[in-house]
C-alpha cells in the first residue's frame, strides 16, 4: 500500500490530504500553520501512518513559501516531489466540471494527481541547490539594476557634458568612472593638468594616452553642456548607487564561484561557458536525475517548439516558453557565446540562417543543441569533448 500525501502550500498555512489507492486516510484536509507547531502536527500525522508502507508527499512549486517545510521533511527523513501547477490544474479540469477553487480542494487534487504520476523525489540536500539558485537570481537582478543606473548616468551626462560618453566610444570604462568621481563636471575637467593625468595613471592599470587626455581637456572647454548643481548632485547619487551595486555583485560572484568550484559542475567544462553561467544553469535545472532525457530538459526550460497536428496538417510553432525565463535567458546567452568558440555550433547556426530563420530563432536551435550536451555531461559526469557536438 502507498500513502499519497497532497499538501497545498500557502504563505501562512498549509493544507494536507492523505489517501491510498483504495481508501481516504484524512476524511477532511488537515490545515496546519507554517510554523514549528504546525510542522509538529504534520509530523504526528505522518508518524501515525504505517511506516512499513511507502509515503509519497507532493506539492506544487510555489516559490519560496514551501522551503522551510521542505527542509523540515528532509530532516525527518521524508521524501517529497514538486509538481508543476499547470499540470495539476489540467488534471483537475479533466476530473471535474466544477470550478471550485479552495486550498482544501487543491490538497485533494494534488494527492489524487500524485497517485497517477511516476514518483520522482526531490534530491537530497535540495537547499544547497536552492541557495545557489537564489544567489544567481539575486546577481541577475543586481546586474539589471546596474544597467538602470548606467541609463540614469547617461541621461545626466547628456545634460552636463554630452560629448563625454561618445569620447569614450559610448562605454563606461574605468577611466570614465575615475573622471566622474574626481572631476564630476566639464568645468572641473577643463582645469585638469599633467599632474592629474599622472595621478590617474597610478590609480588605474589601463587608461587613455596623454594625447587623448589633452583632447579631453579641450573638449571640456568647448562643451555645450550646462553645469547645474542639482544635476551634479543627481550624478553623484547615481554614481554611488552604481558602485554600491557593483560591489554587491562582486561579493555574489565570489560566493557563487566558491560553490561552483566545490561541486565541479561539468557544464563549466564547455568552452565559452564560465563558472557563473554554469552554476546558474545547473541551479535552475536542479537534479538532472529527475529528467529521463534531454528532451525533458528542453521542455523544462521552455525551449521546445509547440507542435500542432490535425488530419493531414502538421506544423511546429514558436517556442513554448514555459518554465524558467531566467534559465532560457542564460542558455540563449551561452549559445551566442558558444558560436565564437565552437566551429560546429557556428556551422549549425549558419545552416539554420540559410534556411531562412532569423538570428534569434537560429540561436534557439543552438541553445537546444547546447542543452543536449549539458544533459549528457551532467548525467554521465564527464568533461566536455569537442566530439560530443554532432
Amino acid at each position: 500500500m502507498i500513502y499519497f500525501v497532497g499538501i497545498d502550500i500557502a504563505k501562512y498555512k498549509h493544507d494536507c490530504f492523505i489517501a491510498t489507492e483504495t481508501t481516504i486516510v484524512t476524511k477532511t484536509p488537515l490545515t496546519f500553520e507554517n510554523a514549528k507547531e504546525g510542522f509538529s502536527i504534520l509530523l504526528d500525522l505522518l508518524s501515525s501512518l504505517d511506516q512499513q508502507n511507502e509515503i509519497r508527499i507532493g506539492f506544487e512549486a510555489t516559490g519560496h513559501y514551501g522551503n522551510n517545510l521542505k527542509q523540515f521533511l528532509e530532516k525527518c527523513h521524508y521524501s517529497f516531489m514538486e509538481l508543476n501547477p499547470l499540470l495539476v490544474q489540467r488534471f483537475k479540469t479533466t476530473t471535474s466540471l466544477r470550478r471550485t477553487k479552495t486550498d482544501k480542494s487543491d490538497a485533494i487534487t494534488i494527492a489524487c494527481y500524485l497517485s497517477t504520476v511516476d514518483y520522482k523525489p526531490y534530491p537530497i540536500k535540495f537547499y544547497h541547490i536552492y541557495s545557489l539558485k537564489s544567489l544567481t537570481r539575486l546577481r541577475d537582478s543586481f546586474v539589471k539594476e546596474c544597467s538602470k543606473h548606467l541609463v540614469r548616468l547617461t541621461n545626466v551626462l547628456d545634460y552636463i557634458f554630452p560629448e563625454l560618453k561618445p569620447f569614450f566610444n559610448d562605454k563606461f570604462s574605468a577611466t570614465l568612472f575615475y573622471l566622474l568621481k574626481h572631476f564630476p563636471s566639464s568645468q572641473h575637467m577643463s582645469q585638469m593638468n599633467q599632474e592629474d593625468y599622472l595621478q590617474m595613471s597610478k590609480c588605474l592599470r589601463h587608461t587613455i594616452s596623454y594625447a587623448k587626455f589633452v583632447k579631453l581637456v579641450e573638449l571640456a572647454n568647448n562643451t555645450i553642456g550646462n553645469v547645474n548643481e542639482l544635476k551634479l548632485f543627481e550624478l553623484n547619487i547615481c554614481l554611488s548607487s552604481y558602485q554600491s551595486v557593483e560591489t554587491q555583485i562582486e561579493r555574489l560572484e565570489n560566493e557563487i564561484i566558491t560553490i561552483a568550484e566545490e561541486y565541479h559542475f561539468k557544464t563549466a567544462t564547455i568552452t565559452g561557458i564560465g563558472l557563473i553561467s554554469a552554476a546558474t544553469i545547473v541551479a535552475e535545472f536542479g537534479d538532472f536525475s529527475r529528467f529521463t532525457s534531454a528532451n525533458c530538459c528542453l521542455a523544462y526550460a521552455g525551449l521546445d517548439p509547440a507542435i500542432s497536428e490535425s488530419g493531414t496538417m502538421s506544423f511546429k510553432g514558436k517556442m513554448v516558453k514555459h518554465g524558467s525565463g531566467h534559465l532560457r535567458y542564460v542558455l540563449m546567452n551561452c549559445a551566442e557565446a558558444s558560436l565564437m568558440h565552437n566551429l560546429k555550433f557556428y556551422d549549425y547556426y549558419l545552416r539554420k540562417r540559410r534556411e531562412g530563420k532569423s538570428h534569434r530563432v537560429a540561436l534557439s536551435h543552438v541553445a537546444r543543441k547546447l542543452v543536449n550536451i549539458i544533459f549528457t555531461l551532467e548525467t554521465k559526469q564527464i568533461d566536455y569533448d569537442y566530439s560530443l557536438v554532432k
